[in-house]
């Protein structure tokens, strides 16, 4: 598939899964890839992960961000990934859906879970980001990202269908 519109597919990911769905979406519609990273990184330990991230989404804290892009600007498409966390997006999610103007732009959210599907993150989305356009999101339970790559190209061409001709 060939999009003619720039794209920017940014994600979060902690335990690789949304860096997988990252990865096969970029294989069908090409763009740029940004990794979103907390600047100071998240515990190896599972449990005091747990903790520190529902304690940063319950707060809205907005962690540092290890890396930035220059501009959105350019960008008319953007795909956000992320693992859905206590119902929505990781805190680094919510940094960088704060620093730049999503007006005008069209949002693809993609997820990845561990049986609690999306939650509210395409509503949260929508809080942050309520000048843009959010497409339909894909939910992945975490045990199956790499066996996703037809459902993802399926995905794709009922989305992009409606927004990229």
């Amino acid at each position: 598939m060939i999009v003619k519109e720039k794209i920017l597919i940014a994600y979060f990911s902690w335990s690789e899964n949304t860096r997988s769905i990252a990865k096969q979406i970029h294989q069908f519609v090409g763009g740029d890839i940004f990794e979103i990273q907390r600047a100071e990184n998240y515990p190896v330990s599972y449990n005091a992960l747990l903790d520190l991230a529902k304690k940063e989404i319950r707060s809205g804290e907005k962690p540092e961000l290890k890396n930035k892009l220059l501009t959105i600007d350019d960008y008319n498409h953007i795909f956000i990934g992320f693992p859905n966390w206590w119902n929505t997006f990781p805190a680094p999610v919510l940094t960088f859906l704060s620093a730049y103007d999503f007006s005008g732009k069209t949002i693809i959210p993609f997820c990845t879970h561990g049986g609690g599907g999306i939650g509210k993150s395409v509503s949260n989305i929508a809080k942050q980001c309520p000048e843009a356009e959010i497409l339909e999101i894909i939910s992945i339970n975490g045990n199956s990202v790499n066996n996703q790559n037809a459902t993802v190209e399926n995905w794709l061409n009922k989305v992009l269908k409606t927004s990229i001709r």
